[in-house]
């Protein structure tokens, strides 16, 4: 059988405050100590499950920050690629500049042209081993390799860069034909001569040949022959004349015209050392702007997180000034609640006293 021990209504009720007291001061303490005035669904189910939807979704752009950092450090390691292939072409350059201006009929000409062609193809060399080595974490974009980086936490948004394979855009071309050599070229030469052209009735006007005229010979060059824009066929004459003919027969050449083959290709050289240079300068702004565009998407995204993680707080967070001075409050309760039950307890004392 149990017992109760009976206790007057001051000091039950001394004790039920206590117990009060107790209760909000280990809710404070709580409060305190994790910096939340909601810490689980039983403090405010509302807020606590608000909070952690944007605490997660925060949690998971915050992963995406580690993404959009690596693919900005992938363009950066092209970008550093790009300019140090700029400044290998630069070298191409100056070789094919300085043999270009040998003086061919020199002793050491032969000497002088092998050893810029040897610089020329070693500095090419370098650039291929430079390009291979400009790759980040597997992905090369100088050699047409691809990068994705994800902005949002969906993956529904992505951000392709697909590289260029910068050796075959750039197409320098190589040094194997500067020696110098008599050769011939085949042109479409348009002669300024006065040449009367004549159909078949004898009929024509005299003037040069027609802008767009091609000169040509036949297989053993004895037959010179002019074909027009418009597709006619004249025989030239001895006597400055050309007469109307149907499309000549045989095998047909263009008029040859003999040129010296080093010169033309060291200038084919530089020519496209310069379209290389203006390749290179336009791949390095696409580039700078795909940097760019991940570089704002990073900062927006962790301006983003930010917004989340405050807006979180404010629905779970405590105000600690409010909270400190809230736990004073309730110790100056606690104790004058003590107080009052040993005043309480005194006078059940005083009871106790007429039994001595």
């Amino acid at each position: 059988m149990a017992h109760t021990i009976t206790l007057t209504d001051s000091m039950r009720s001394n004790l039920a405050s206590l117990k009060s007291i107790q209760s909000q001061m280990d809710t404070t303490q709580e409060r305190l100590s994790t910096g939340k005035e909601v810490n689980s669904a039983i403090d405010n189910a509302s807020s606590f499950y608000q909070s952690r939807a944007l605490t997660n979704r925060a949690s998971d752009l915050d992963a995406l920050l580690d993404s959009m950092g690596q693919g900005i450090q992938t363009i950066e390691a092209a970008n550093e690629g790009i300019e140090a292939v700029t400044s290998f072409v630069e070298q191409l350059k100056s070789v094919a500049e300085s043999a270009y201006a040998l003086d061919p009929t020199s002793a050491t000409y032969a000497d002088q042209i092998a050893s810029y062609e040897e610089q020329f193809n070693r500095i090419q060399e370098e650039i291929t081993k430079l390009v291979n080595d400009a790759s980040y974490q597997g992905i090369n974009l100088l050699k047409g390799g691809r990068l994705t980086v994800t902005f949002n936490e969906t993956r529904s948004n992505k951000f392709e860069i697909l590289g260029d394979d910068i050796l075959t855009e750039m197409d320098i071309q190589g040094v194997d034909t500067w020696a110098l050599e008599e050769t011939t070229q085949l042109t479409e030469d348009k002669t300024t001569e006065e040449i009367e052209l004549k159909d078949d009735t004898g009929a024509g006007d005299e003037g040069t040949v027609p802008e767009g005229s091609i000169i040509y010979t036949n297989d053993d060059g004895t037959t010179t022959f002019v074909k027009t824009a418009d597709g006619k066929y004249y025989e030239l004459q001895g006597d400055g004349t050309a007469d109307r003919v149907d499309a000549p027969g045989g095998t047909m050449v263009i008029n040859k015209v003999p040129v010296e083959s080093y010169g033309a290709s060291i200038d084919a050289t530089i020519n496209s050392i310069a379209k290389a240079t203006d390749y290179l300068r336009s791949y390095a702004t696409e580039l700078g702007n795909n940097y760019a565009i991940i570089q704002t998407r990073q900062n927006f995204t962790d301006a983003l997180i930010d917004v989340l993680e405050t807006g979180s707080d404010n629905l779970v967070l405590a105000d600690m000034n409010e909270e400190s001075a809230n736990y004073l409050a309730l110790q100056t309760r606690q104790q004058l609640a003590i107080n009052s039950l040993s005043l309480a307890s005194q006078s059940a004392q005083s009871i106790l006293s007429l039994f001595q």
